[in-house]
């Protein structure tokens, strides 16, 4: 019988000794040599446990695909509520103007390697196996959890954001002139919505996590993903046991409802506040270790390749950095009149403190008003500001929030191959007519 439920607290877990959303200790506690990374990334079976295929016996029941379906993508993607992107679609702004807090899930953009698969909640099952639980279950004999079991659980509700690490990539080239490899979103690869689950240091310590454990590594079920000709497996990255027993949650439902096939249907995980990524969705085992666990997700991908690094890149991104967004169409045409400017702003280090947009093209700057008195530090803040165009024309809009570390958009994203983290003021345009 399902509890009631509880919130996630924002304290520190007791397994938590040392701060792993900081880049730096990350790297400095996961990795064993610089050059045992390079040696454990250069090709697709990374560490031992890592094979592309899953645990045997796993049941996953994929249906027919809806024939309106776009690039493996099971719900409408209408024109006026998101752009196309390949096997992703990204959200238009404009689609929240008037929605409220959350991101209704008609709306919430897609970010997939592959086809998003259809899987039978009846069959399903979540094995956890590896060196980090007692009695090392193998891969093969592994502890299992069904969908029931999991709503049979306390169940915990977390409002957060998930977000792609390459948001905001396209302003990369638009707006700096550099070229970057991936999808060129432009703001609207994020969402927020009241997700529904068990925590998962419920579940690991019920499989029984012992203190000798470092890494977890969920994995996901859709089918492999291939680059450029290379079969890199089913798509999975490392997480710390200081984060996984923190604050991340086995969620089931979003807004309200079952997850949607689109975002991860049946068991999904959520981390709040980190790279989209850690977020696997379609989750079917998880791997718990006593050492450090690698993938391409986390040494190919979603590290930062900028000229002059070390070869490896950057220590594995974890946390999301701030930005800001306006509820308008890109290249928006609006009457010649006074207007309400709305939009949102978000960070993964917390709480937006201030949100200063400018309409002149950054050459002034005025505070707008916060409309959520009690910002959610896993979330965004909406915020607005009253505008009466002087005359018609060009106008270039800027929004750049101020997060509660202190930190601010700058006015330039550093430079990175991949073009993760783009987190600069963007100029919106905008003609009065």
């Amino acid at each position: 019988m399902r509890t009631g439920d509880h919130h996630l607290a924002g304290g520190s877990d007791p397994t938590d000794l040392t701060d792993l959303t900081d880049e730096a200790n990350y790297e400095r506690v996961r990795l064993p040599s610089r050059r045992g990374l390079l040696r454990l990334s250069a090709g697709a079976g990374l560490t031992a446990g890592l094979s592309a295929g899953l645990p045997g016996g796993l049941t996953a029941a994929f249906g027919p695909r809806p024939a309106s379906a776009a690039a493996g993508i099971v719900k409408p993607l209408p024109p006026e509520l998101f752009i196309p992107q390949g096997t992703n679609a990204e959200m238009r702004w404009e689609a929240m103007r008037g929605q409220g807090y959350l991101t209704p899930a008609d709306r919430f953009f897609v970010r997939n390697h592959v086809a998003t698969p259809l899987i039978d909640a009846r069959t399903w099952r979540l094995r956890l196996w590896g060196t980090g639980l007692r009695g090392a279950p193998a891969e093969d004999r592994p502890v299992e959890f069904t969908y029931e079991d999991l709503l049979r659980l306390p169940s915990e509700t977390v409002t957060a954001f998930i977000e792609c690490t390459g948001n905001g990539r396209g302003f990369y080239t638009s707006q700096q002139g550099q070229e970057v490899s991936g999808t060129a979103w432009r703001l609207g690869a994020v969402g927020v919505a009241r997700w529904r689950g068990v925590r998962l240091a419920t579940v690991l310590r019920r499989a029984g996590i012992t203190p000798e454990a470092v890494d977890i590594l969920p994995r996901g079920l859709d089918a492999e993903f291939v680059d450029k000709g290379e079969n890199l497996g089913r798509v999975r990255r490392p997480l710390p046991v200081a984060k996984a027993m923190k604050d991340a949650l086995l969620a089931y439902e979003m807004n309200g409802a079952p997850l949607p096939p689109d975002h991860g249907f049946p068991v999904r995980l959520v981390v709040p506040s980190w790279a989209g990524i850690a977020s696997i969705k379609w989750l079917g085992d998880i791997q718990v270790a006593d050492e450090p666990l690698f993938s391409p997700w986390n040494t190919r991908y979603y590290r930062l390749f900028v000229p002059g690094y070390p070869e490896e890149g950057s220590a594995p991104l974890t946390r999301m950095n701030v930005k800001s967004a306006f509820e308008l169409p890109w290249e928006a045409t609006v009457p010649a009149r006074p207007h309400a400017l709305h939009g949102r702003s978000w960070s993964g280090n917390g709480r937006i403190r201030h949100t200063d947009v400018s309409v002149d093209g950054g050459r002034t700057w005025r505070r707008a008003r916060l409309r959520d008195r009690h910002p959610n530090p896993r979330s965004w803040v909406r915020w607005d500001l009253p505008w009466r165009p002087e005359r018609p024309g060009r106008y270039e809009l800027l929004a750049r929030a101020t997060d509660e570390t202190g930190a601010a958009q700058p006015t330039t994203a550093p430079y990175n191959t991949l073009g993760y983290l783009f987190g600069a003021v963007v100029r919106h345009p905008v003609t009065v007519a």
